[in-house]
């Protein structure tokens, strides 16, 4: 089967076929120095999640502005960004399976890479695979700050199992994971201030008891978009994990920033699509759909933002509401902000990198599809 290319650099956007993912440079450039500039003069540093973007070019510019390395979800994750020549990777997630343990103990021979652990039977697995492969891991213990997913409660449960693994020969006690997910996309300011108030509290509640058992914590991580201000300013955390930062989306818009500290990140990221079909007045159809962008978040949002509404969507058809706007004739195209930026971008091979209205690269995905 021919590789197919959705662009050529060079070539003007409106020459473009779709649907196809566009990456505005101006304003992806942007959104990376905001987080900079945002955290100047706070001893924090930044591993971004490159499960938003799955990219090494992108996860290499994140680190050539100062970025410690990058988290991933999957060890298929870590595994596209060390061969992009991505040196240092989280995991911040379990790992649990002997074929992925014997993949992750094997990155480790390439790059440094740590990962996440909530169970005893896991920690246990997890010293095994190292030893087998003659490395020692970095373990983290994941702990629930509140988001009710994995993590050890906090406290004496997460205690014990950062014990246990100063106690294997092949593991590394390496710190704590502390991301606060459910706190992310809470509306109002205080509401995300509050949740991450009462992480921060598990979090004292937890390294107290370890300094008591005479365990170093080096490295308290979390954070998201929505409250990575919050965690930095804190005196907990030494590591936050922004991702969606880079692109944002339209359920990261519905979010309230005003008094936050944190930035208003420029939307960077879109679904480049064309009007398919105009079957009535009050009604346009695009080409993109759900095979196009994510909708688990919401529906897209037209970029023009002139009152059309994204209303409906199947397979391979998105149906506009026009309530009056003009023009969406057959063949025009149009720009979508995704819902969610992150499965969105996994539904793609190729971010189309635009600067000034042309094609000025070909990133590819190439995480892309690595979920195990």
């Amino acid at each position: 089967m021919a590789v197919y290319l959705p662009a050529e650099i060079g070539m003007p956007l409106a020459d473009v076929d779709t649907p196809c993912l566009i990456l505005e440079l101006d304003a992806f450039e942007r959104n990376l120095h905001r987080l900079n500039d945002s955290l100047a003069g706070r001893n924090i540093a930044v591993r971004p999640h490159a499960k938003s973007h799955k990219c090494p070019q992108i996860a290499l510019k994140q680190i050539a502005l100062g970025a410690v390395g990058v988290c991933c979800q999957k060890v298929s994750e870590a595994e596209a960004m060390v061969q992009g020549r991505v040196s240092d990777v989280l995991i911040a997630n379990e790992v649990v399976g002997v074929p992925k343990l014997k993949r992750l103990a094997a990155l480790a021979k390439q790059a440094r890479v740590a990962v996440c652990a909530d169970d005893a039977g896991n920690v246990a697995a997890l010293d095994a695979a190292a030893r087998a492969f003659g490395v020692r891991l970095d373990v983290l213990v994941e702990v629930n700050v509140g988001a009710n997913r994995c993590g050890v409660e906090a406290g004496e449960p997460a205690a014990a199992l950062a014990r246990q693994i100063t106690s294997c020969p092949n593991l590394r006690f390496a710190g704590l994971q502390a991301y606060q997910g459910a706190a992310q996309h809470l509306r109002k300011v205080e509401e995300r201030r509050a949740a991450i108030e009462a992480a921060v509290a598990k979090i004292k509640q937890t390294t107290a008891l370890l300094a008591k058992a005479g365990i170093a914590c080096d490295k308290v991580t979390g954070a998201g978009t929505g409250t990575y201000l919050f965690e930095a300013v804190s005196g907990v955390y030494h590591e936050i994990q922004p991702g969606s930062y880079v692109f944002m989306d339209v359920d990261y818009a519905r979010n309230d920033w005003t008094e936050s500290g944190i930035p208003r990140f420029e939307h960077s990221l879109f679904v480049w699509t064309t009007v398919m079909s105009r079957p009535s007045l009050e009604r346009a159809i695009v080409d993109a759909g759900l095979k196009a962008s994510s909708v688990d978040s919401g529906m897209p949002r037209v970029a023009s933002d002139d009152g059309v509404e994204f209303v409906k969507a199947s397979d391979e058809h998105g149906v506009l509401k026009l309530n009056g706007a003009k023009g969406y004739v057959v063949g025009e195209k149009l720009k979508l902000i995704p819902g969610h930026c992150d499965p969105t971008v996994n539904l793609y091979d190729y971010y189309v990198c635009v600067r000034e209205g042309r094609v000025e690269a070909l990133w590819p995905i190439t995480a892309r599809g690595a979920v195990w």
